[in-house]
């Protein structure tokens, strides 16, 4: 018999993102790749991608993160990956509503936009990645059934100007994977949360920083997505004695 074939589910993928670089990191550990993003075109282009390098991998579009979207998709993921031959063994939550705004500029669909995308979102996932986790087997290397990560920000430790839409919206994605962390530990479910304080270089910041001079060539201000999904893997493979919840990640000249 053909051994089980993990699977990893990342929801938040963008081309040259963290979501991508992750997906890449673990389909060199040997995953299937479940790959959840808006953007049917774009989410193709870098599955083809995938599929061009060896990995297998599937897109799995949505029109929002909202809870029934999640819902929908996932039975999708099932179909796919069906068990007893597929097991969705890890997951990260990368989505997220990029929103900078004054306060008073601010309007209530705003502040709705970001709770969907980062906080609904997030809630909808975590049940059904559990839900799946609890009936896995404990690997004989991690002591896990499963292993679960949201990608979190400064904001979500700290808010600031323009942050009052994302800064809300994020302390509760971290709070969230404190208390699955807690009780889903028992179950030997490893949950983690990583504040990313930085800048990452990606097409997307890019573009939206206008590549101001320096920036893109000077790696200790900024992070590379790649150097994020090689942390997510060392969290992924951390035994049971010694498991990190939460792990802060910026560059060098950070000054926090």
């Amino acid at each position: 018999m053909s051994a089980i074939k993990p699977v990893l589910v990342v929801a938040g993928v963008r081309a040259g993102g963290t979501g991508a670089a992750t997906a890449a990191a673990f389909a060199r550990k040997g995953y299937s790749l479940a790959l959840i993003s808006r953007g049917a075109e774009d989410l193709q282009a870098l599955v083809d991608e995938l599929k061009s390098a060896g990995s297998d991998a599937t897109a799995f579009p949505v029109p929002s993160y909202s809870a029934p979207s999640i819902s929908s998709v996932f039975q999708s993921i099932h179909t796919r990956y069906p068990s007893p031959h597929y097991a969705i063994r890890a997951a990260l939550y990368n989505a997220s509503h990029s929103i900078r705004k004054p306060f008073l500029d601010l309007t209530l669909a705003d502040f709705h936009a970001a709770q969907e995308t980062i906080v609904e979102g997030a809630f909808a996932f975590s049940q059904e990645i559990i839900r799946v986790f609890k009936e896995n087997d404990i690997d004989a290397d991690t002591g896990k059934r499963g292993f679960l990560i949201f990608t979190g920000s400064t904001t979500s430790i700290r808010g600031n100007r323009t942050t009052s839409a994302a800064a809300p919206a994020k302390w509760g994605l971290r709070a969230l994977s404190q208390s699955l962390s807690k009780e889903f530990g028992e179950w030997n479910i490893h949950v983690a949360h990583a504040i990313i304080d930085g800048i990452i270089n990606t097409p997307f910041s890019r573009s939206r920083f206008n590549d101001p001079p320096n920036w893109v060539e000077n790696e200790d201000v900024r992070l590379n997505a790649e150097d994020i999904a090689k942390a997510y893997v060392y969290l992924a493979e951390q035994p049971r004695s010694a498991w990190t919840w939460e792990l802060d990640l910026r560059p060098a000249h950070e000054k926090w």
